[in-house]
Protein backbone atom coordinates (compact mmCIF):
# COMPACT_ATOMS: atom_id res chain seq x y z
CA UNK A 1 0.00 0.00 0.00
CA UNK A 2 1.09 3.13 -0.67
CA UNK A 3 1.73 6.24 0.99
CA UNK A 4 -0.68 8.94 1.13
CA UNK A 5 1.19 12.62 -0.05
CA UNK A 6 0.57 15.26 2.37
CA UNK A 7 1.68 15.92 5.90
CA UNK A 8 3.80 12.59 5.82
CA UNK A 9 5.90 13.68 3.29
CA UNK A 10 6.84 16.61 5.22
CA UNK A 11 7.80 14.99 8.00
CA UNK A 12 9.91 12.58 6.31
CA UNK A 13 11.65 15.03 4.68
CA UNK A 14 11.59 16.66 7.71
CA UNK A 15 13.77 13.54 9.11
CA UNK A 16 15.94 13.44 6.15
CA UNK A 17 16.99 17.01 7.17
CA UNK A 18 18.28 15.56 10.78
CA UNK A 19 19.42 12.77 9.58
CA UNK A 20 21.45 14.44 6.89
CA UNK A 21 22.52 16.60 9.91
CA UNK A 22 24.25 14.12 11.86
CA UNK A 23 26.61 13.25 8.63
CA UNK A 24 27.22 17.09 8.53
CA UNK A 25 29.11 16.88 11.89
CA UNK A 26 30.32 13.57 11.42
CA UNK A 27 32.02 15.18 8.67
CA UNK A 28 33.41 18.05 9.93
CA UNK A 29 35.27 16.04 12.48
CA UNK A 30 36.70 13.88 9.68
CA UNK A 31 38.21 16.78 7.43
CA UNK A 32 41.36 18.02 7.82
CA UNK A 33 42.07 21.39 10.14
CA UNK A 34 41.52 24.41 8.07
CA UNK A 35 41.34 22.62 4.65
CA UNK A 36 40.06 24.97 2.18
CA UNK A 37 37.36 22.99 -0.25
CA UNK A 38 36.66 22.87 -3.44
CA UNK A 39 34.10 21.18 -5.94
CA UNK A 40 35.93 20.54 -9.45
CA UNK A 41 32.51 19.43 -10.96
CA UNK A 42 29.22 20.48 -11.02
CA UNK A 43 26.62 22.22 -13.16
CA UNK A 44 24.59 25.25 -13.91
CA UNK A 45 21.24 25.64 -16.20
CA UNK A 46 18.83 23.20 -17.09
CA UNK A 47 19.07 19.33 -18.81
CA UNK A 48 17.57 18.06 -21.76
CA UNK A 49 16.56 15.38 -19.27
CA UNK A 50 14.60 17.94 -17.19
CA UNK A 51 17.33 18.11 -14.83
CA UNK A 52 17.36 21.79 -13.06
CA UNK A 53 21.06 23.59 -11.79
CA UNK A 54 19.73 25.97 -9.86
CA UNK A 55 22.01 29.12 -8.67
CA UNK A 56 20.68 29.84 -5.68
CA UNK A 57 20.38 26.22 -4.38
CA UNK A 58 24.11 25.60 -5.52
CA UNK A 59 25.47 29.11 -4.02
CA UNK A 60 23.59 27.75 -0.83
CA UNK A 61 25.28 24.36 -0.84
CA UNK A 62 28.95 25.76 -1.72
CA UNK A 63 27.91 27.95 1.39
CA UNK A 64 26.52 25.44 3.70
CA UNK A 65 29.39 23.42 3.49
CA UNK A 66 32.21 26.13 3.13
CA UNK A 67 32.95 25.30 -0.38
CA UNK A 68 34.81 28.20 -1.76
CA UNK A 69 34.87 27.69 -5.11
CA UNK A 70 33.95 25.63 -8.22
CA UNK A 71 34.21 24.61 -11.99
CA UNK A 72 30.66 25.00 -13.48
CA UNK A 73 29.26 24.26 -16.70
CA UNK A 74 26.04 24.03 -18.23
CA UNK A 75 24.60 20.95 -18.63
CA UNK A 76 23.32 19.49 -21.92
CA UNK A 77 20.99 22.39 -22.66
CA UNK A 78 17.83 22.19 -24.51
CA UNK A 79 19.36 25.10 -26.94
CA UNK A 80 22.64 23.67 -27.04
CA UNK A 81 22.64 24.12 -30.81
CA UNK A 82 24.39 26.41 -32.06
CA UNK A 83 27.81 24.77 -30.39
CA UNK A 84 26.41 25.42 -26.73
CA UNK A 85 26.75 29.16 -27.08
CA UNK A 86 23.50 30.10 -25.33
CA UNK A 87 24.89 27.98 -22.18
CA UNK A 88 27.92 28.94 -21.93
CA UNK A 89 26.87 32.50 -22.42
CA UNK A 90 24.96 32.17 -18.95
CA UNK A 91 27.70 29.78 -17.72
CA UNK A 92 29.91 33.46 -17.45
CA UNK A 93 26.79 35.27 -16.04
CA UNK A 94 26.52 32.93 -13.48
CA UNK A 95 30.17 32.87 -12.14
CA UNK A 96 30.21 36.87 -12.89
CA UNK A 97 26.88 36.72 -10.05
CA UNK A 98 28.57 34.48 -8.18
CA UNK A 99 31.34 37.11 -6.92
CA UNK A 100 33.76 34.71 -8.53
CA UNK A 101 32.78 31.27 -6.63
CA UNK A 102 32.01 30.16 -9.90
CA UNK A 103 34.75 29.17 -12.29
CA UNK A 104 33.41 29.20 -15.62
CA UNK A 105 34.35 26.46 -18.33
CA UNK A 106 33.01 26.31 -21.63
CA UNK A 107 31.37 23.81 -23.12
CA UNK A 108 31.60 22.10 -26.73
CA UNK A 109 30.13 19.79 -28.87
CA UNK A 110 32.65 18.06 -32.04
CA UNK A 111 29.79 17.99 -34.00
CA UNK A 112 29.35 21.96 -33.94
CA UNK A 113 31.96 24.56 -34.45
CA UNK A 114 34.42 23.15 -31.32
CA UNK A 115 37.75 25.31 -32.00
CA UNK A 116 35.04 28.52 -32.76
CA UNK A 117 33.49 28.56 -29.63
CA UNK A 118 36.20 27.40 -27.32
CA UNK A 119 37.84 30.80 -28.28
CA UNK A 120 34.85 32.98 -28.81
CA UNK A 121 34.33 31.66 -24.54
CA UNK A 122 37.83 31.51 -23.39
CA UNK A 123 38.31 35.39 -24.78
CA UNK A 124 34.90 36.15 -22.75
CA UNK A 125 36.20 34.91 -19.62
CA UNK A 126 35.73 31.03 -19.51
CA UNK A 127 39.06 29.49 -17.41
CA UNK A 128 38.03 25.77 -18.79
CA UNK A 129 36.45 23.43 -21.58
CA UNK A 130 34.36 20.72 -20.68
CA UNK A 131 33.36 17.90 -22.77
CA UNK A 132 31.03 14.91 -22.77
CA UNK A 133 31.36 12.43 -25.27
CA UNK A 134 28.29 10.20 -24.73
CA UNK A 135 26.03 12.89 -24.38
CA UNK A 136 27.78 14.24 -27.48
CA UNK A 137 28.03 11.37 -29.44
CA UNK A 138 31.66 11.32 -30.52
CA UNK A 139 34.39 8.53 -29.71
CA UNK A 140 37.80 9.95 -28.01
CA UNK A 141 39.62 8.37 -31.17
CA UNK A 142 38.20 11.62 -32.75
CA UNK A 143 41.09 13.40 -34.41
CA UNK A 144 38.78 16.73 -34.03
CA UNK A 145 39.55 16.27 -30.38
CA UNK A 146 43.19 17.27 -31.15
CA UNK A 147 42.92 20.99 -32.18
CA UNK A 148 40.38 21.61 -28.90
CA UNK A 149 43.07 19.88 -26.61
CA UNK A 150 45.41 22.38 -28.73
CA UNK A 151 43.27 25.24 -28.17
CA UNK A 152 43.35 24.52 -24.23
CA UNK A 153 47.14 24.21 -24.24
CA UNK A 154 47.87 27.29 -25.52
CA UNK A 155 45.52 29.24 -23.11
CA UNK A 156 46.70 27.46 -20.21
CA UNK A 157 43.31 26.12 -19.10
CA UNK A 158 42.11 22.44 -18.13
CA UNK A 159 39.88 19.98 -19.71
CA UNK A 160 37.19 18.05 -18.19
CA UNK A 161 35.91 14.94 -19.70
CA UNK A 162 33.03 12.85 -19.01
CA UNK A 163 34.69 9.58 -17.70
CA UNK A 164 31.40 8.01 -16.36
CA UNK A 165 28.94 5.21 -17.63
CA UNK A 166 27.95 4.87 -21.26
CA UNK A 167 31.56 5.22 -22.83
CA UNK A 168 33.66 2.50 -24.50
CA UNK A 169 37.71 2.42 -23.17
CA UNK A 170 38.92 5.27 -23.98
CA UNK A 171 41.90 5.63 -22.07
CA UNK A 172 44.93 5.12 -24.85
CA UNK A 173 43.25 7.72 -27.36
CA UNK A 174 43.20 10.37 -24.47
CA UNK A 175 46.76 9.39 -23.69
CA UNK A 176 47.64 10.57 -27.59
CA UNK A 177 46.33 13.45 -27.70
CA UNK A 178 47.81 14.12 -24.11
CA UNK A 179 51.13 13.28 -25.13
CA UNK A 180 50.62 15.32 -28.28
CA UNK A 181 50.14 18.75 -26.63
CA UNK A 182 52.58 19.24 -23.57
CA UNK A 183 50.91 21.42 -20.92
CA UNK A 184 47.76 20.14 -20.90
CA UNK A 185 45.77 19.66 -18.08
CA UNK A 186 43.20 17.04 -18.37
CA UNK A 187 40.67 16.36 -15.90
CA UNK A 188 38.82 12.89 -15.40
CA UNK A 189 35.28 12.70 -14.17
CA UNK A 190 33.35 10.51 -12.56
CA UNK A 191 36.91 8.82 -10.88
CA UNK A 192 36.96 7.70 -14.43
CA UNK A 193 34.98 4.15 -13.45
CA UNK A 194 34.30 3.85 -17.63
CA UNK A 195 38.08 2.63 -17.89
CA UNK A 196 39.16 2.93 -14.29
CA UNK A 197 41.58 0.33 -14.73
CA UNK A 198 43.86 1.73 -18.01
CA UNK A 199 43.46 5.12 -16.64
CA UNK A 200 45.67 3.72 -13.47
CA UNK A 201 48.09 2.16 -15.88
CA UNK A 202 48.13 4.44 -18.31
CA UNK A 203 47.68 8.06 -16.26
CA UNK A 204 48.85 7.75 -12.77
CA UNK A 205 52.32 9.36 -12.33
CA UNK A 206 51.97 11.79 -15.14
CA UNK A 207 51.42 15.72 -14.35
CA UNK A 208 48.63 17.48 -15.39
CA UNK A 209 46.19 14.46 -15.45
CA UNK A 210 43.44 14.50 -12.12
CA UNK A 211 40.57 12.49 -12.05
CA UNK A 212 37.30 13.93 -9.89
CA UNK A 213 35.69 12.00 -7.16
CA UNK A 214 32.14 12.99 -8.50
CA UNK A 215 31.07 8.54 -8.41
CA UNK A 216 28.18 6.87 -6.81
CA UNK A 217 30.12 4.17 -4.83
CA UNK A 218 33.05 4.19 -2.03
CA UNK A 219 34.36 1.41 -3.91
CA UNK A 220 35.52 2.73 -7.33
CA UNK A 221 37.07 5.88 -4.79
CA UNK A 222 38.71 3.10 -2.83
CA UNK A 223 40.21 1.73 -6.32
CA UNK A 224 41.05 5.40 -7.51
CA UNK A 225 42.97 6.06 -4.42
CA UNK A 226 44.78 2.06 -3.93
CA UNK A 227 46.02 3.03 -7.95
CA UNK A 228 46.58 6.92 -8.47
CA UNK A 229 48.79 9.23 -6.50
CA UNK A 230 45.92 11.44 -4.20
CA UNK A 231 47.68 14.54 -5.48
CA UNK A 232 46.12 13.86 -9.20
CA UNK A 233 42.60 13.58 -6.94
CA UNK A 234 39.78 15.94 -7.37
CA UNK A 235 36.83 16.21 -5.23
CA UNK A 236 33.84 16.90 -7.26
CA UNK A 237 30.36 16.92 -6.66
CA UNK A 238 28.32 16.54 -10.12
CA UNK A 239 25.59 19.15 -8.87
CA UNK A 240 22.71 18.42 -9.34
CA UNK A 241 23.37 14.86 -9.74
CA UNK A 242 25.61 15.11 -7.07
CA UNK A 243 24.27 16.41 -3.30
CA UNK A 244 26.74 16.83 -0.44
CA UNK A 245 27.32 16.11 2.14
CA UNK A 246 27.22 12.59 0.24
CA UNK A 247 29.90 13.84 -2.40
CA UNK A 248 32.04 14.88 0.36
CA UNK A 249 31.35 12.64 2.94
CA UNK A 250 32.22 9.45 0.33
CA UNK A 251 35.58 10.94 -0.67
CA UNK A 252 36.72 11.58 3.07
CA UNK A 253 35.43 8.14 3.92
CA UNK A 254 36.95 6.29 0.76
CA UNK A 255 40.08 8.28 1.21
CA UNK A 256 40.00 7.69 4.95
CA UNK A 257 39.94 4.45 4.67
CA UNK A 258 42.66 4.10 2.28
CA UNK A 259 45.29 5.42 4.88
CA UNK A 260 45.37 9.28 3.28
CA UNK A 261 46.83 11.86 5.65
CA UNK A 262 45.56 14.99 6.51
CA UNK A 263 47.85 17.01 4.39
CA UNK A 264 47.30 14.76 1.31
CA UNK A 265 43.29 14.70 1.89
CA UNK A 266 43.52 18.38 2.05
CA UNK A 267 44.66 18.55 -1.67
CA UNK A 268 42.45 16.22 -2.39
CA UNK A 269 39.70 18.51 -1.10
CA UNK A 270 40.86 22.17 -1.92
CA UNK A 271 44.50 22.74 -2.67
CA UNK A 272 45.18 20.87 -5.82
CA UNK A 273 41.87 22.48 -7.86
CA UNK A 274 42.60 25.96 -6.33
CA UNK A 275 46.13 26.07 -7.34
CA UNK A 276 44.81 24.40 -11.08
CA UNK A 277 42.32 27.50 -11.00
CA UNK A 278 44.78 30.51 -10.09
CA UNK A 279 47.43 28.48 -12.30
CA UNK A 280 49.89 27.95 -9.79
CA UNK A 281 52.70 24.99 -9.78
CA UNK A 282 51.44 22.14 -8.94
CA UNK A 283 52.52 19.26 -6.40
CA UNK A 284 54.56 16.59 -8.00
CA UNK A 285 52.58 13.08 -7.79
CA UNK A 286 53.31 10.74 -5.16
CA UNK A 287 53.07 7.12 -4.21
CA UNK A 288 49.24 5.45 -4.22
CA UNK A 289 47.83 4.91 -1.00
CA UNK A 290 45.63 2.14 -0.46
CA UNK A 291 44.61 -1.53 0.24
CA UNK A 292 44.53 -4.23 -2.59
CA UNK A 293 41.74 -5.30 -0.05
CA UNK A 294 38.87 -4.57 2.13
CA UNK A 295 37.26 -6.33 4.71
CA UNK A 296 33.80 -5.69 5.52
CA UNK A 297 30.81 -7.05 8.06
CA UNK A 298 29.57 -9.42 5.53
CA UNK A 299 25.55 -7.95 7.36
CA UNK A 300 26.79 -4.51 5.51
CA UNK A 301 28.14 -6.48 2.85
CA UNK A 302 24.68 -7.12 2.03
CA UNK A 303 23.55 -3.64 2.74
CA UNK A 304 25.48 -2.51 0.03
CA UNK A 305 24.57 -5.26 -2.21
CA UNK A 306 20.50 -3.89 -1.86
CA UNK A 307 21.64 -0.73 -2.18
CA UNK A 308 23.39 -0.83 -5.30
CA UNK A 309 20.08 -2.72 -6.71
CA UNK A 310 17.95 -0.18 -5.52
CA UNK A 311 20.06 3.25 -6.76
CA UNK A 312 19.96 2.78 -10.78
CA UNK A 313 15.94 2.08 -9.93
CA UNK A 314 15.43 5.22 -8.42
CA UNK A 315 17.83 7.31 -10.75
CA UNK A 316 15.92 5.91 -13.88
CA UNK A 317 12.13 6.79 -11.98
CA UNK A 318 11.20 3.18 -11.76
CA UNK A 319 9.47 1.61 -8.77
CA UNK A 320 11.44 -0.70 -6.53
CA UNK A 321 8.81 -3.78 -7.71
CA UNK A 322 11.17 -5.95 -6.38
CA UNK A 323 11.69 -4.82 -2.75
CA UNK A 324 15.25 -4.25 -2.55
CA UNK A 325 14.85 -1.94 -0.11
CA UNK A 326 13.13 -4.17 2.37
CA UNK A 327 15.87 -6.69 2.17
CA UNK A 328 18.21 -3.71 2.68
CA UNK A 329 16.19 -2.95 5.89
CA UNK A 330 16.10 -6.66 7.19
CA UNK A 331 20.26 -6.91 6.30
CA UNK A 332 20.74 -4.01 8.57
CA UNK A 333 19.19 -5.42 11.51
CA UNK A 334 21.78 -7.88 11.89
CA UNK A 335 22.73 -8.25 15.40
CA UNK A 336 26.38 -8.90 14.87
CA UNK A 337 26.53 -5.16 13.77
CA UNK A 338 27.24 -4.09 17.26
CA UNK A 339 29.61 -1.45 16.37
CA UNK A 340 27.72 0.21 14.09
CA UNK A 341 24.30 3.03 14.57
CA UNK A 342 21.73 0.65 13.75
CA UNK A 343 18.77 2.83 14.31
CA UNK A 344 20.09 5.20 12.46
CA UNK A 345 21.27 3.42 9.28
CA UNK A 346 17.45 1.50 9.51
CA UNK A 347 15.62 4.90 9.62
CA UNK A 348 17.57 6.24 7.23
CA UNK A 349 16.27 2.83 4.63
CA UNK A 350 13.06 2.95 5.97
CA UNK A 351 12.74 7.10 5.36
CA UNK A 352 14.45 6.84 2.06
CA UNK A 353 11.57 3.42 1.12
CA UNK A 354 8.96 5.36 2.20
CA UNK A 355 9.82 8.64 -0.06
CA UNK A 356 10.44 6.66 -3.18
CA UNK A 357 7.58 4.53 -2.64
CA UNK A 358 5.52 8.55 -2.28
CA UNK A 359 7.07 9.88 -5.54
CA UNK A 360 3.96 8.81 -8.10
CA UNK A 361 1.64 10.05 -5.93
CA UNK A 362 3.15 13.91 -5.60
CA UNK A 363 1.40 15.97 -7.90
CA UNK A 364 4.41 18.75 -8.75
CA UNK A 365 8.04 18.25 -10.06
CA UNK A 366 9.02 20.22 -6.94
CA UNK A 367 7.45 17.64 -4.61
CA UNK A 368 9.06 14.64 -6.80
CA UNK A 369 12.56 16.46 -7.27
CA UNK A 370 12.43 16.65 -3.21
CA UNK A 371 11.47 13.39 -2.80
CA UNK A 372 13.65 11.84 -5.11
CA UNK A 373 16.82 13.63 -3.96
CA UNK A 374 16.42 12.83 -0.42
CA UNK A 375 16.11 9.23 -1.13
CA UNK A 376 18.67 9.50 -3.23
CA UNK A 377 20.88 10.93 -0.29
CA UNK A 378 19.89 8.57 1.96
CA UNK A 379 20.58 5.83 0.16
CA UNK A 380 24.01 6.83 -1.34
CA UNK A 381 25.12 7.99 2.46
CA UNK A 382 23.83 4.50 3.78
CA UNK A 383 26.06 2.50 1.46
CA UNK A 384 29.04 4.59 2.26
CA UNK A 385 28.89 3.24 5.73
CA UNK A 386 28.35 0.33 4.85
CA UNK A 387 31.15 0.02 2.58
CA UNK A 388 33.58 1.89 5.07
CA UNK A 389 32.37 0.37 8.45
CA UNK A 390 35.27 -1.50 9.36
CA UNK A 391 35.41 -5.55 10.74
CA UNK A 392 34.67 -5.01 14.52
CA UNK A 393 37.45 -6.09 16.67
CA UNK A 394 37.11 -10.04 18.33
CA UNK A 395 34.73 -9.73 21.58
CA UNK A 396 37.01 -10.85 24.66
CA UNK A 397 35.11 -13.85 24.95
CA UNK A 398 34.44 -15.97 22.12
CA UNK A 399 31.62 -17.85 22.22
CA UNK A 400 31.91 -20.27 19.34
CA UNK A 401 35.25 -21.90 20.40
CA UNK A 402 33.44 -25.47 21.10
CA UNK A 403 32.25 -25.25 17.52
CA UNK A 404 33.81 -26.78 15.17
CA UNK A 405 36.70 -24.85 13.13
CA UNK A 406 35.72 -23.89 9.51
CA UNK A 407 37.72 -24.98 6.77
CA UNK A 408 38.39 -21.50 4.93
CA UNK A 409 37.09 -20.81 1.37
CA UNK A 410 39.52 -21.86 -1.68
CA UNK A 411 38.71 -18.07 -2.89
CA UNK A 412 40.58 -15.24 -3.27
CA UNK A 413 37.76 -13.18 -1.88
CA UNK A 414 36.80 -14.68 1.49
CA UNK A 415 33.77 -14.63 2.81
CA UNK A 416 34.02 -15.04 7.37
CA UNK A 417 31.56 -15.91 9.65
CA UNK A 418 31.00 -12.42 9.98
CA UNK A 419 33.07 -10.70 7.23
CA UNK A 420 33.45 -10.15 3.47
CA UNK A 421 36.99 -9.80 2.32
CA UNK A 422 36.94 -7.73 -1.60
CA UNK A 423 39.82 -7.86 -3.63
CA UNK A 424 40.56 -4.73 -5.58
CA UNK A 425 42.82 -5.58 -8.04
CA UNK A 426 41.95 -5.23 -11.26
CA UNK A 427 39.03 -3.17 -10.59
Amino acid sequence: MRPVPGPRIADHLDRTDALVREFDEELRLQLPAGAELFDAHVHVGRGSDGMIADLPELLEMLDRYGISRAFAFCLDEPDREPAFRAGNDRTRAHARASAGRLVPFARLDLNDEPVAEARRSLVRGARGIKLHPRAQSFGLDDERLGPVFAVAAEHGVPILIHGGHGLPPITPALRRFVDAHPGTQLIVAHAGVADLDAFARLFAGVPGVFFDTSTWSALDLIALFARVPAEQILHGSDYPYGQQPSSLFVAVRAARSCGLDDRRLGGVLGETANRIANGEALAEPTTPVGPASIEQPLALARVHQYLSMAAPLLWTQRRDSVGVLDLAVTASADESLDHVDLDRLRSMLETARFLWRAIPDLETYAEKRAAARAAIQLIQLADVVAITTPVAAPRPADTRRDRPERQPWPVSAAVGLASLSICMNGV
